[in-house]
């Protein structure tokens, strides 16, 4: 009974460890993630700024699997070449190996005083940096604990019988434990924190020091899996580059050293008697000669992945999502981002049907009608994707700026989706429905019609820009064009009405009555434009009238007027 109190003391004080990591990525990744971002993308121009830029950036993160997707988003946007790319991972992979060092130290005795110092900055803060940072300094706290806790959990255990057998048995098995290290590696999302639990067993005692360092290499193997194994960005195949190539280099690294494993042990403890250090050193030696090694061979193997994942020749299909990869979800700044530029596709694929309509009514071509039709199924498509990619984030993990953003997205995306509704049902139907019974509009309604359709592209690339920046004076000037639109519609409503007072015209009948069905239906498509990205900047700044009503008070002043 005390053993089976044991196992499970351990398992919670392993997910202690675990969540305390998390918190220190998540804290670090809200308060600087965008600012990182930005700062990776402006270093990416050679392969010695770039593989800096990554140390930086994961050191500061904690997370190479962060830098890596943050990287990988540039590589395949080919707004970078591979080399650099790869230079970032390897730096990156250095990075993740400092806090290790760290905590290699024993600093245990520091957990109460960031526990203190973290809380006070997360409930006084009024700066939502301040409170990411402070959740950031209890995540670290909680590491430091849960370490301390590990090794007296060991302690009582190192000299059962039993247990010496198993991590005898472990220890003469090197290529075991590196698959063991990677599997782990692999359901924990950390390297950090597995090789941190294998620093605590070794020092224990509770792991030999040729086990422990076949465990850190299979940890250093197991953190270049996920990028791999839950998939990149869609199927483009120079998405799969960059990952794929940081597991390669990292696997041929983890060959080398288990061959040589036997000498680098000894090496290892010679220099540094202190098995917990020891750990600390050969995961740190491990990235650094693996990166002095691979560097001067980043462009045939970049040359390399090339060959191995050619571009699709095949023409994409327009309503797979490309920007929405499931493994940023873990980040979410990436992932909010991810989806927004997935969201402004919808305005892509809406200003091609505006198009599709204009060519319709100009040229009277059936197929016109046709592709503009296909093209709202893949807004469809796009709209349910971006819904259910943001509603897999962890909302406890959002801060609240991400939540704003979030809303934004999904208002833009339903809003453009209906918006391609309106065009399929109603504005597509209209010009099917005019070429079956042969009617012919006049010149200048043609005119305007095709004028509006016009005008609606433009909005369309406004709205995209308002969405994308929140220019308060764009939002404005996007907002307007709803009051033109109505006007517009109700002088073409009088004047139909007029034309049937005077002429006599059946209403079923009437040139203009298609005509002025259309009219309506644009502007409500233009309605939607300006829902979907004015209103909601707008509305944050209080710009935005709840109602277009009167008060009863102005229109009782009017009254006894």
């Amino acid at each position: 009974m005390d053993f089976s109190f044991t196992l499970i003391d351990l398992a919670g004080t392993v997910a202690l460890l675990l969540w305390g990591v998390h918190m220190v990525q998540t804290g670090v990744q809200r308060a600087f993630g965008p600012r990182l971002r930005q700062f990776l993308g402006t270093t990416l121009r050679n392969r010695f700024a770039a593989c800096l830029a990554g140390l930086g950036v994961t050191a500061v993160l904690q997370s190479s699997t962060a830098t890596g997707l943050m990287t990988a988003g540039f590589a395949a946007g080919g707004m970078v070449d591979l080399v650099p790319a790869l230079a970032v991972m390897l730096g990156a992979n250095i990075g993740t190996t400092l806090i290790v060092q760290l905590l290699s130290f024993d600093v245990a005795g520091l957990s109460p005083a960031l526990f203190l110092v973290g809380v006070m900055m997360f409930r006084r803060g009024t700066v939502a940096r301040t409170r990411d940072l402070g959740r950031a300094a209890i995540g670290l706290g909680l590491i430091l604990m849960a370490l301390h806790q590990l090794l007296e959990l060991v302690s009582p255990y190192e000299d059962v019988p039993s247990l010496r057998l198993l991590l005898g048995a472990v220890s003469t098995e090197p290529v075991l434990d590196v698959l063991l290290g990677a599997i782990v590696t692999w359901a924990a999302h950390s390297s950090v924190a597995v090789v941190l639990l294998i620093m605590s067993l070794a020092a224990k005692g509770a792991v030999p020091p040729y086990a422990a360092f076949a465990l850190v290499l299979g940890a250093n193997l197991g953190t270049a899996l996920n990028p791999v194994l839950e998939g990149t960005r869609g199927d483009d195949p120079v998405a799969k580059r960059l990952p794929y190539g940081n597991l390669l280099n990292r696997a041929a690294g983890c060959l080398a050293a288990l061959a040589l494993l036997p000498a680098l042990s000894r090496l290892m403890v010679e220099i540094d008697p202190n098995v917990a250090r020891s750990v600390a050193n050969f995961h740190t030696l491990f990235n650094i000669a693996l990166a002095a090694i691979f560097f001067p061979l980043l462009d045939p193997f970049a040359k390399l992945l090339k060959r191995m994942f050619p571009p699709r020749m095949n023409p994409p299909d327009p309503g797979r999502p490309l920007y929405l990869n499931p493994n940023a979800q873990e980040v979410p700044a990436l992932a909010v981002g991810a989806a927004a530029r997935e969201a402004l596709r919808l305005a892509d694929v809406l200003e091609a049907m505006l198009v599709g309509v204009r060519d319709a009514f100009s040229t009277n071509d059936r197929r016109r009608i046709n592709e503009a039709r296909r093209m709202d199924s893949i807004l469809d498509r796009l709209n349910t994707a971006i819904k259910a990619y943001l509603g897999s984030l962890d909302s406890g993990s959002l801060d609240e700026a991400e939540h704003q953003r979030i809303e934004e997205i999904l208002i833009f995306a339903h809003n453009l989706e209906h918006a391609g509704d309106i065009i399929d049902q109603n504005v597509m139907g209209a010009a099917a429905k005019r070429l079956k019974r042969g009617v012919s509009l006049s010149e200048a309604e043609m005119t305007q019609i095709t004028g509006l359709l016009d005008r609606l592209v433009a909005n369309v690339h406004a709205a995209a820009s308002v969405f994308m920046t929140d220019d308060v004076r764009a939002a404005r000037q996007l907002a307007l064009e709803k009051e033109a639109f109505r006007d517009i519609e109700e002088t073409a409503t009088q004047a139909h009405f007029n034309q049937l007072r005077t002429g006599g015209t059946d209403v079923a009948t009437a040139p203009s009555a298609l005509h002025l069905d259309v009219l309506r239906d644009l502007k409500q498509v233009n309605a939607h434009l300006v829902a979907a990205a004015a209103y909601p900047v707008l509305k944050s700044r209080g710009d935005l009238l709840s109602s277009r009503l009167r008060s009863d008070d102005e229109a009782g002043e009017e009254a006894e007027l």
